[in-house]
């Protein structure tokens, strides 16, 4: 017979657990239908997402009289600038259906590199970006949640003002949940491609050696150097928050191999690889030459990447449903 205490103890919990309606963007379907999957207190919910002749939205959010007094989140995708308005119209708006709390998760910040002025004229863009989602109105819960993973410049935290509680969460636990499910996980060694990287990152990996990457300005060309740590005989895996065009991690490849890496892989939070520069890292023929990364983690935070890359060496996908769903009901 089953301990009544145990019986109680469950029941609490779901009692605690709190009913979500999920909006999202249609970039975000395939991630929004796993977060769903993830918990049976989620429920998506969906946006006529139409557009009038001349190319500016005409939006529909249904069952509007349905989300009164229900906790509602949105998950988003700012990919390009294109669908940046129309989806902040929707944002705008659900907080103010007298919904019970508003949250929105942007896993990307995809201005974040843009967060400061090099010379007079610079635009901060990732400062913009943070005061616009500082004006989401306040539902009848209070402030807007806004969920951010790894973005790019850890002071950005403190660009949002008061009107939003901004959320930072990570994916490095996806990284690390995949490495105890590698052959060699008693020989990794994680690399930082700079010390940014490693600020960011070593607490996570305070279980494995380190290895840390520099750059260093040798006329107009910038190049990558080992600055510390061995790389000697290991699988070592780069890891970072987001990749461009990739260059970087292509160099701080060569200088682990040529210092005696066994194998090198990489993982991004954030796989935004504008003009298909994600090429460059395939497998080519079918094989892995010795130059190529083993494996390339990157989650499903830039959807567009995710179809792109699908089913193609050596790159793989770690979700971030889990996570999200796990969020949702902070």
């Amino acid at each position: 017979m089953e301990d009544k205490g145990v019986v109680a103890a469950e029941a609490l919990a779901t009692r605690q657990q709190k009913q979500v309606l999920l909006f999202y963007c249609v970039e975000m379907e395939d991630v929004a239908r796993k977060i769903a999957s993830e918990s049976p207190f989620i429920q998506l919910q969906s946006i006529n997402w139409r557009s009038f002749d001349d190319g500016f939205p005409n939006l529909f959010i249904n069952n509007a009289q349905n989300i009164r007094g229900q906790h509602v989140a949105f998950l988003a995708s700012f990919s390009s600038p294109a669908v940046i308005f129309e989806q902040l119209s929707v944002i705008f708006a659900l907080p103010r259906l007298f919904v019970a709390s508003f949250t929105l998760v942007l896993p990307f910040f995809p201005t974040g590199s843009f967060e400061r002025m090099e010379e007079e004229g610079d635009v901060a863009t990732a400062f913009t970006m943070a005061r616009i989602l500082s004006n989401i109105p306040i539902s009848k819960g209070g402030p807007t949640s806004l969920v951010i993973y790894d973005i790019h410049a850890l002071q950005e935290r403190f660009y949002f003002g008061d009107q939003v509680l901004p959320l930072f969460e990570t994916g490095i636990p996806l990284l690390k949940q995949r490495i105890l499910q590698l052959p060699e996980s008693d020989k990794i060694v994680v690399a930082f491609p700079d010390d940014g990287a490693w600020k960011r990152f070593y607490k996570q990996f305070s279980n494995y050696p380190a290895v840390i990457c520099t750059k260093v300005r040798e006329g107009d060309k910038r190049i990558v150097r080992l600055k510390e740590g061995s790389p000697d005989g290991c699988h070592v895996i780069i890891v970072d928050d987001l990749v461009q065009s990739g260059g970087t991690l292509i160099e701080c490849q060569k200088v682990l191999a040529a210092h005696g890496a066994a194998k090198v892989s990489a993982y991004v939070t954030h796989g935004v690889f504008p003009k298909r520069s994600w090429e460059r890292f395939l497998h080519k023929d079918g094989g892995r030459s010795e130059k190529a990364f083993s494996h390339f983690w990157i989650t499903d935070s830039c959807p567009h990447t995710v179809k792109a890359i699908a089913n193609k060496a050596p790159f793989e996908v770690l979700s971030l449903a889990g996570s999200i769903a796990e969020t949702l009901q902070i």
